[in-house]
C-alpha cells in the first residue's frame, strides 16, 4: 500500500486501481505545489494504480502568497512547469474532471491529462495576459490541442469558455453530472496502461520529430507494448 500522507490543499486516495486526487483549496498556492509533488512521489514509486484521477475546481495561483513589493522571480513558475510536465509523462492514464469553473493554473493542469470531463455549467479561461504575464506552457499546449487561431483568441483575449464550446474545441472529451469510476475502468483497463502511456509519449513527441526518428521511436515502444501481459494475454483469446 501507499504510505499515509498528511494533506491539507488536496485530498488523495488510491484503491490500489484508480487513485484520486481531489483539489480541495481551490487556489494553487506554494503548499499545494508541494503536496501535488509529494503525491506524484508515491505514485511513481509505490503505487500500482493504472489511472490518476484529478476532480474539483481552481481558480488558478493565489497571488497572496507572494509579496508585491518584491514580485515573483521566475523559479516558482519553473517548479510549476515542471510539476506540470511530471503529470504529462506519468507512466499511468490521467484524467481530470472538472466540478466547476478552472481558471489559469487549474486550466494548465487539465491540458496535461489524457481524460478530461467536467459538470454542465463549467468554464475554461486563461485570464493571464490580461494580468501582465503569460499562461506557462499552455502556451504550448493549447496551440498543439486546438490549433493557433483558437489558442490565440483564448490566450490573448482571456476569453472564458463553456462546456460546448469546450466540447467542440477538443478540450474535453465529454460532460457528465458525475464521473463513473466503473466507466473509467472500463476504458482504462489497468492491463493496457503501459500501451497507453507509450501511446501518448509518442503523440506529445509528434510534433518534432522527423518521420525516421519517429518510425525507430515508434518500434522501440511498440517492442515494449508486445513484452507486456496484456498483450501476450489478448493472443491466447
Amino acid at each position: 500500500m501507499p504510505p499515509a500522507l498528511t494533506l491539507e490543499t488536496i485530498h488523495y486516495d488510491d484503491d490500489g486501481d484508480i487513485a484520486t486526487i481531489q483539489l480541495v483549496r481551490t487556489r494553487i498556492n506554494v503548499r499545494q505545489l508541494g503536496e501535488i509533488e509529494r503525491v506524484l512521489d508515491v505514485l511513481e514509486d509505490s503505487s500500482k494504480a493504472s489511472l490518476v484521477l484529478f476532480r474539483g475546481a481552481s481558480q488558478g495561483i493565489d497571488f497572496t502568497d507572494f509579496d508585491p513589493k518584491v514580485g515573483l522571480d521566475i523559479h516558482g513558475f519553473n517548479k510549476w512547469e515542471k510539476l506540470l510536465r511530471r503529470i504529462e509523462q506519468l507512466e499511468k492514464v490521467t484524467a481530470f474532471f472538472a466540478e466547476g469553473d478552472l481558471v489559469g493554473g487549474g486550466f494548465q493542469l487539465l491540458l496535461t491529462c489524457d481524460v478530461r470531463s467536467a459538470v454542465p455549467g463549467a468554464t475554461f479561461r486563461l485570464p493571464e495576459v490580461q494580468m501582465g504575464f503569460l499562461p506557462g506552457m499552455a502556451t504550448w499546449r493549447l496551440a498543439r490541442y486546438v490549433g493557433v487561431g483558437h489558442a490565440r483568441r483564448l490566450i490573448l483575449r482571456g476569453d472564458a469558455v463553456g462546456t460546448t464550446e469546450a466540447m467542440r474545441l477538443g478540450l474535453i472529451d465529454d460532460v457528465r453530472d458525475t464521473i463513473d469510476r466503473v466507466d473509467l475502468r472500463a476504458h482504462y483497463r489497468p492491463e493496457t496502461a503501459v500501451a497507453a502511456t507509450l501511446a501518448r509519449r509518442l503523440m506529445l513527441e509528434s510534433g518534432e520529430t522527423q518521420f525516421e526518428d519517429a518510425l525507430g521511436n515508434l518500434l522501440a515502444a511498440q517492442f515494449r507494448a508486445i513484452s507486456q501481459g496484456a498483450f501476450l494475454e489478448n493472443l491466447k483469446r
